[in-house]
């Protein structure tokens, strides 16, 4: 693995679209404040600390529309390996859909991925587009929601320093993207986040984060050998962050845990369609739940 200088691309410029009138620029960490506020707008439900989150893979990866000094659209395509980038946060203020804005700042933003295959969550009614750019779906991930509850387990403890590497080695198995900026920041600890490993005696063998949300809370990454454990460890981390709402992205080819998810009452909010452009990763089957639909 590189130095992070020798594997993102020279960030984009301000340019303005031609076609829109439309001033497009590197989005700054108040800006993906605001856009995360349009995200809770349609639903999405970020967590109360993803814009630092999100900002420290690659803050030169998220991209903004403005007019007069507003913003009007935005767009993410992350930088995450020399070999991999996601793009999410597509969004256009609702009074200026419509106009090709969104398009255009699409085209503006993939650049930044350069010869990257880039991955991303698509709504169904945005997937023909995504196709015709190049994007080949290849599963979905779905939310399910429900009640799980909080249980202590002997196998499951906090995650601290000394863990970073096996926990950086876990995620690359089960996604098959090397993301150090992003998982850095993801698992760190903090009031609204917590990040748990699983272990076999005195081997780490999978983790998972859960993070406050604007409503309930979200876990994931969830990483584990099988299902069973991967329960183990999210009612543990349901321990170090109790909440009677519990929100879970799940890999549509993991039917084990999807069927006991369904069993334990939790029911299927939406669903999002997998693509890729380029060579899609190979991962190792290990992935119970996705960490975000915004950054993979």
């Amino acid at each position: 693995m590189g130095r992070w200088d020798d594997i993102v691309t020279a960030p984009r410029s301000d340019e303005t679209d031609k076609g829109t009138g439309m001033n497009m620029r590197i989005a700054n960490l108040k800006d993906l404040a605001q856009i995360l506020d349009w995200a809770a707008d349609e639903g999405w439900n970020p967590g109360l600390g993803d814009a630092a989150g999100f900002f420290a893979a690659d803050p030169d990866g998220f991209f903004v529309a403005e007019q007069g000094g507003a913003l009007v659209a935005a767009i993410s395509v992350v930088a995450h390996s020399a070999e991999f980038a996601f793009l999410g946060l597509y969004l256009c203020h609702p009074e200026f859909r419509g106009q090709g804005i969104g398009y255009s700042l699409w085209k503006h933003a993939l650049d930044h991925a350069g010869t990257r295959t880039v991955g991303l969550d698509g709504v169904a009614d945005q997937q023909a587009n995504y196709a015709k750019s190049g994007f080949v779906k290849t599963g979905s991930s779905v939310r399910y929601e429900g009640v799980l509850p909080p249980v202590a387990s002997r196998n499951v403890r906090l995650a601290d320093d000394a863990d970073a590497g096996v926990i950086s080695t876990l995620d690359q198995q089960a996604n098959g993207v090397t993301r150090p900026r992003f998982l850095n920041a993801w698992i760190a600890q903090t009031d609204t986040r917590k990040t748990l490993v699983l272990c076999s005696g005195s081997e780490v063998t999978g983790f998972a984060t859960i993070r406050r949300c604007r409503q309930g809370v979200k876990v994931g990454p969830v990483i584990a050998p099988d299902t069973a454990q991967a329960l183990e460890l999210t009612k543990g981390a349901l321990q170090a962050l109790p909440s009677d709402h519990v929100i879970i992205d799940v890999p549509s080819e993991n039917t084990a845990l999807t069927n006991t998810l369904i069993g334990a009452g939790f029911e299927s909010s939406f669903a999002t369609a997998r693509m890729w452009r380029g060579t899609p990763p190979v991962a190792s089957g290990t992935l119970a739940a996705i960490a975000t639909m915004e950054l993979g």
